[in-house]
């Protein structure tokens, strides 16, 4: 056999050509899409194909920072808004699984150092296999790893591709009902008209009075006699002016108290206005929300549409505005120049991709995930790579901007970053995992395979169903939920393909840590019995 059949290189390009190849297959609307990755992996594996663990590591971290970059912004608040619902269901997997495993351990018979690698390897948990592993001081906890694994990945995927279809639920409803969902925390804002009665406000200019500071709505136009202008910081409001301003309920009811009273009677629009689609490209402007930059106080425009990668976001003061996103803005022709020279509008600049960034992340990440953390003082834990990239990254970019560095990456270049991480990182997974299939049935029997199955799948069951009918959460929520508690990326990676809306994303990085901490301490409580 020539040399370069067996070179890592080019086992690597064919695990990886032939899995997509696999993934684009469809049968009745259900494809394995990246995931048909893995399962070429696993037929090398037992083929006696070895792709090294350095992949598996490098596309691991490269798959989970762009995951905590691009689910960040939303995990802190989607954690204060379904953080109880999320730990609950998290915590009810892992508990389901251990009480499971103690269950068939003493049914069966099995060793419980050898039980307790059969929880970690089912749940997916290399963390949980380290503390199995010191918890136990037995190479048992490593075999049972091995035989769980396998099914611990295939069965995470085979289970969030059938479950939707098993409870009929429409993805995309589910879809728009989470953003909606999202809204909702956010006041709705409204346009009013108002009269200038305040004679302690007139001949000051809207700098001086600090309108949206003081009251927290923005006054996108002024008429005094019969002319309408749009204002700058230097307008002067005159007792007797006519405002138009947007804000919210509460925000128009204090500009109230500081103007003059509200008013029916409507002010003239100017024809001269254009609108025109502006890519984000102004690294000064990348991650501030909408609201900070007063686009409308000082230029008089609005934003109506945001477009990242495939999807249409509804802009919202409080949306945050990424690097590489697309707005719709509609201005006045004289303003419009302004408005687009503050956005960037570079096309250039997306194909330029700074990875100092990137490189600086993942070395805190794994910095950070060595560090012990006490627990309770009986012992310490560690987050590991996983755990300490995922975290770094998700405060990296709640944080946006340190100085001149700025964490978030364009749509384009996280998802590159990330599909190819995920392949490497199946490819190597795969067939390493493979390469223990034939070995283990052979020396232990289908039973221990067995067990393994009825710890992953039991569990997942019951989260489910207590996700689904005792909190009622969406069911796009829900898949992230159940793949972040199975530590399952390539379960992530199977619902990724499922929808657009990053929900899964942003519930699997907030369950993520809860579970790996879990399922540590449970592997080493287990180990200690």
């Amino acid at each position: 056999m020539p040399d370069f059949i067996t070179s890592t290189y080019f086992l690597l390009a064919v695990v990886i050509a032939l899995g997509i190849i696999l993934g684009n297959f469809r049968y009745k609307g259900i494809s394995l899409d990246n995931s048909g990755v893995l399962f070429i992996a696993l037929l090398a594996g037992h083929l006696g194909f070895i792709i090294p663990t350095d992949f598996q590591d490098i596309g691991l971290v490269l798959f989970i920072f762009t995951i905590g970059i691009q689910a960040g912004p939303g995990f802190f608040e989607s954690f204060k808004r379904q953080g109880q619902s999320l730990i609950l269901s998290t915590v009810t997997l892992v508990l389901t699984a251990t009480v499971v495993t103690v269950i068939v351990a003493l049914l069966f018979r099995v060793d419980f150092n050898l039980a307790v690698g059969l929880l970690t390897g089912a749940l997916t948990s290399t963390p949980g296999l380290a503390a199995a592993i010191e918890g136990t001081n037995s190479p048992l906890a490593s075999i049972g790893y091995g035989v769980a694994y396998p099914f611990g990945v295939i069965g995470v995927i085979l289970f969030v591709r059938l479950i939707p279809k098993i409870f009929r639920a429409d993805l995309e409803r589910e879809r728009d009902a989470y953003q909606e969902a999202e809204q909702e925390d956010y006041p709705e804002l409204r346009g009013q008209n108002f009269i200038v009665e305040n004679q302690n406000i007139s001949g000051k200019t809207l700098r001086e009075l600090k309108v949206y500071k003081m009251t927290g709505a923005n006054i996108s136009r002024v008429q005094r006699g019969e002319k309408a202008s749009s204002p700058t910081p230097e307008t002067t409001l005159e007792t007797g002016d006519l405002i138009r301003a947007v804000g919210t309920e509460e925000a128009l009811h204090r500009l109230e108290l500081l103007v003059g009273h509200q008013t029916d009677e409507e002010i003239p629009l100017s024809q001269d206005y254009d609108f025109q689609w502006v890519l984000v490209t102004n690294k000064n402007v990348a991650n501030k929300k909408i609201g900070e930059l007063n686009l409308l106080e000082r230029y008089n425009t609005t934003v109506t549409r945001i477009r990242r990668g495939g999807l249409e976001i509804t802009p919202q003061p409080h949306r945050q505005i990424r690097y590489g996103d697309r707005l719709m803005i509609i201005s006045t022709k004289d303003n419009l120049s302004r408005a687009i020279e503050i956005l960037g509008n570079e096309e250039r600049q997306l194909s330029k991709t700074d990875f100092l960034p990137i490189a600086l992340g993942i070395v805190i990440g794994v910095l950070i995930g060595q560090v012990p953390i006490p627990l309770f003082g009986l012992t310490t834990i560690h987050l590991g790579l996983t755990g300490g990239v995922l975290a770094t990254a998700l405060i990296l970019s709640r944080i946006g901007k340190t100085g001149p560095i700025i964490w978030s990456m364009s749509w384009p270049a996280n998802n590159l970053l990330r599909q190819l991480g995920l392949l490497f990182f199946l490819a190597s997974v795969g067939t390493h995992a493979g390469a223990e299939i034939a070995g283990t049935f052979t020396q232990y029997g289908p039973k221990l395979f067995l067990i393994g199955a009825i710890i992953t799948i039991i569990p997942m069951i019951v989260m489910t169903l207590v996700a689904y009918f005792a909190f009622g959460m969406n069911f796009l929520v829900l898949l992230g939920v159940l793949t972040g508690s199975m530590t399952s990326t390539p379960g992530l990676a199977a619902v990724d393909s499922l929808t657009e809306s990053n929900a899964p994303q942003v519930s699997y990085a907030t369950v993520y840590p809860i579970a790996l901490v879990c399922i540590i301490i449970i592997a080493q409580v287990l180990g200690a019995l």
